[in-house]
């Protein structure tokens, strides 16, 4: 085991590496440049009035404000002001600046903050060196060592976000507890990929009759939940029937196992005996049909599909403690029997449960001086779907054919191994030069990890802590495993440089930013191979390498990390529907789900089918599955799978802005508001982000007795004009949107808990609901240049009328994710030129993103040449 002294040792090798490249990175300055006299006295004839001492309006004072560019604070300060002044914001009377001055203003003011910005740039880079996320250092050690199942992440502080990104240098800081982590982290990677033995595990393969396959006689909900069934009717069997026949192995062949309700609480439907004794991936074989249940609990094959895949977990009570990770695969069970398989990743001791999407939950009654018991919703007509199981077969663990497995020979190469004699793993490396197996084996892994070319005497640090383990006694496995995880959490692994035109190491740093950008990883072998050529650089290469990995397997991380920010698809599952005003919605974790997948889906179709960044806003198409296809009132579709779907004229559909996603993260489980929905599309999408609100203004909840119209709310809210003219950027924008619920289902009149038509029912869960159906929802507005609309196919016209906005926006929120950098002012022309380049075509989605990845915004140089046209 290692003990503190080497953990001390390996701590300070990889602060002192981390610190050295740090310096390193930050050690230019600036060129010096100021507002010139002139600009000073129009600024103090037009402005000072409003922008003096502490009531200066909006907190700023000009005559406080630092006039020194090189001030990087002052600096952010004129932008602003700059920005304002460019949209006519200030002053807010056009009369106290003409247009001749106004433009003379601006374009001294942009002179100014261009050449100090530019000229910090020149010095040292757009911005400082980017420590990986911990995503990206998962994604690198599973790739590096080849185990695509790796699962440390949530052993690293979370990372801080900015500008709607996970990705920004300025707040991914390194503290002595966070390096801690990342040294835990790594020793326990490398522990993981070294061999679990001298040969694989031996795979165990168990088969379950159906009377095996629960661990009880019936679950939560009673019969109506789960039962066996045999000849498609039910065999009433108690717990001691069920017992005796497992005692006897007297398992009935033709016996089915028939679950009619989803894994939501309470639930532990698992097989009765089964629990990986050993972590790794197991496989789940199994026959199965989707069936119904009828009056009398007979089953027959049901109308179309069920939806299912399975759920890790511990073995425990109805109240499920630990970790839940539900398998990615859904499986579609049809109506006729058939075998399916699919595998599952389960921890040592873990089990598995059955996972059907979709289905009833049973509501839990406690009635008075009487025990607890579970009711089951109704019957619904035709049935309550299900499905029937007849057998399951699990295989696992699945070590690798190949022995060692690739993991370790990443480590040690191919010297033999046997049983461990001394130290704390499985194996140990046989070898009579074991000074020299050291050497040679850390140079080759690092040189594997390395994203450039490591320096010698860094190498030589690395070789004194693993040779001074040796000398102390320690196996050969343990000292290069301490010298292997010293390199993972050191500066050159855990950092990303910025590339810089000056430096040699331009073409390694253009790769590491590609990869990290498209796939959340370090360079595969073909980037790499280019970069040894020294023919990345070229347009026509560097642009085929990005459609390259815009296709890759790897890209999946991109379409999920930046989708996850950018749109907040991480926080929805934030709010949970109210079940008093939407009952539908219930713990339907399925909804959630394809809702999710159907963003993720559009948005990597726009990049592979290269659509104008209209499509952000307006299409004719969705994409929807069985699930979606009913939340959006289409016709019905049949599987989990998400398709494209061509919607009906003039549908409300269409585009990003009205998914059920974007919808349901801009509500919070029981209201929708203007407000946060019109802020958000226009800071997102738009990117015209509004101002905070004043600290002493209460935000507008609805009101959901209804007796009050959220229109009429903030009808009062903004009397004040201040308030108005803020509200004017985005509240018509989100009234367009009540049209949608808090999930994004079309609805045409609002639902209260205290005045309108009463509406009462029976949820999913079993649950008597009763909600009033309220006043209509008006979607009409203004924007602030005073076009008008009715409803929301009417605003999407007016929004995709300004494309270069809206792709001015997605390249800003692009150059942040890929560069780690917020847009600098000197990148404003780098920007506009971009823009002008795909304006011909559309501003089409991929176009744009390989503009930007062709400029010297992404490559820290001036291109080769412009990358120029559109592609198909």
């Amino acid at each position: 085991m290692i003990d503190v002294s080497s953990l001390s040792v390996r701590f300070l090798v990889c602060a002192f590496l981390i610190l050295t490249t740090y310096c390193e990175a930050e050690a230019a300055d600036a060129t010096p440049a100021g507002i010139g006299q002139t600009e000073r006295a129009l600024l103090k004839s037009t402005c000072v009035d409003c922008h003096a001492g502490e009531s200066a309006e909006a907190k700023l004072d000009l005559q406080q404000i630092s006039f020194d560019l090189k001030d990087k604070r002052a600096r952010h300060r004129w932008v602003q002001i700059y920005d304002r002044i460019a949209a006519g914001e200030m002053p807010p009377d056009p009369a106290d600046l003409s247009a001749e001055n106004r433009q003379a203003l601006l374009k001294s003011l942009s002179s100014a903050l261009l050449q100090v910005d530019q000229a910090e740039v020149n010095s040292h880079g757009r911005g400082p060196m980017r420590r990986l996320t911990r995503q990206e250092y998962e994604q690198n050690l599973r790739d590096l060592l080849q185990l695509p199942e790796l699962d440390i992440r949530d052993m690293l502080p979370a990372d801080r976000e900015r500008l709607h990104c996970n990705k920004v240098a300025e707040v991914l800081d390194m503290s002595r507890i966070q390096l801690e982590a990342y040294l835990d982290a790594a020793d326990t990677v490398l522990r993981q990929a070294v061999a679990s033995g001298v040969k694989p595990r031996p795979r165990k393969q168990e088969r379950l009759p159906a009377t095996r396959m629960f661990l009880t006689a019936q679950t939560f909900g009673e019969r109506e939940a789960m039962y066996y069934a045999k000849d498609s009717k039910l065999v009433p069997l108690s717990m001691a029937d069920l017992n005796r026949i497992r005692k006897e192995n007297s398992h009935d062949p033709d016996m089915e196992l028939a679950i009619f309700r989803s894994a939501s609480w309470p639930y532990y439907g698992y097989p009765d005996q089964f629990k990986a004794v050993q972590p790794g991936t197991y496989r789940l074989r199994f026959s199965a049909r989707a069936v119904r249940q009828l009056r009398d609990f007979s089953l027959k094959p049901a109308p179309s599909s069920i939806p299912m895949n399975f759920r890790a977990r511990k073995r425990s009570g109805a109240d499920v403690s630990g970790d839940v990770r539900a398998t990615k695969e859904i499986l579609d069970i049809q109506p006729e029997p058939a075998i399916y398989e699919t595998t599952i990743r389960l921890k040592q001791n873990e089990t598995f449960e059955y996972s059907l999407l979709g289905l009833p939950v049973p509501r839990a009654i406690n009635p008075p001086n009487a025990p607890l018991y579970y009711d089951f919703p109704p019957r619904p007509e035709g049935g309550h779907p299900g499905v029937a199981f007849q057998w399951l077969e699990i295989t696992g663990p699945l070590d690798s054919e190949v022995w060692p497995p690739a993991s370790h020979r990443r480590l040690f190469d191919d010297l033999p191994i046997r049983a461990t004699r001394k130290g704390t793993l499985p194996v140990e490396l046989v070898t009579d030069q074991p000074e020299q197996e050291a050497r040679r084996l850390l140079r080759r892994f690092i040189q594997q990890a390395e994203r450039e070319p490591s320096p010698v005497e860094v190498i030589q640090i690395y070789e004194r802590l693993v040779l001074g383990e040796l000398k102390r006694g320690e196996p050969l496995a343990e000292a290069l495993l301490l010298g292997y995880s010293a390199f993972l959490c050191s500066g050159q692994y855990l950092y990303l440089p910025e590339p810089q035109q000056s430096s040699e190491q331009l073409p390694y740093a253009v790769a590491s930013r590609l990869s990290h950008f498209l796939g959340n990883t370090c360079p595969d072998a073909e980037l790499k191979s280019h970069v040894a050529d020294g023919d990345l650089l070229q347009p026509t290469i560097l642009r085929s390498e990005t459609k390259r990995l815009l296709k890759a397997e790897s890209s999946e991380a991109f379409v999920n990390n930046f989708t996850d920010y950018w749109l907040s698809l991480k926080d929805i599952r934030r709010d949970e529907p109210d079940a008093r005003l939407y009952p539908e919605y219930r713990f339907d974790d399925y909804l959630i789900d394809s809702l999710a997948m159907e963003t993720r889906t559009f948005f990597r179709y726009l990049l592979e089918e290269n659509l104008p960044i209209t499509a952000l806003v307006q299409t004719d198409f969705i994409f929807a599955n069985d699930r979606l296809a009913r939340h959006y009132d289409l016709p019905p579709l049949e599987g989990s799978n998400l398709r494209r779907v061509a919607l009906p004229a003039n549908s409300p559909y269409g585009g990003l802005i009205t998914q059920g996603a974007i919808l349901k993260v801009t509500a919070n489980g029981t209201t929708t508001s203007p407000v946060i929905r019109g802020a958000w599309i226009m800071e997102r999408i738009m990117g015209e982000p509004p101002p905070p609100p004043p600290p002493s203004v209460p935000a507008v909840e609805p009101d959901i007795r209804g007796a009050k119209t959220i229109r009429d709310q903030l009808a009062q809210h903004t009397r004040d004009p201040v308030c108005a003219n803020c509200h004017a950027r985005f509240d018509p924008v989100g009234f367009a949107l009540e049209n949608y619920d808090i999930m994004g289902a079309w609805r045409n009149r609002y639902r209260s808990l205290g005045q309108g038509e009463k509406v009462t029912g029976i949820d999913r869960a079993g649950h008597d609901f009763a909600y009033f159906i309220a006043g209509p929802v008006d979607a009409g507005g203004q924007l602030r240049d005073g076009r008008s609309f009715q409803n929301i196919q009417e605003l999407k016209q007016l929004l995709v009328k300004n494309p270069r906005q809206l792709a001015r926006n997605f390249l800003q929120q692009l150059t942040v994710y890929a560069t780690g950098t917020p847009v600098r002012f000197s990148d404003r022309p780098v920007i506009e030129s971009i823009l002008d380049q795909c304006e011909a075509d559309q501003y089409r989605v991929r176009d744009l993103l390989l503009a930007l990845v062709q400029s010297r915004i992404f490559l820290g140089t001036e291109p080769v040449a412009a990358a120029k046209g559109s592609e198909s």
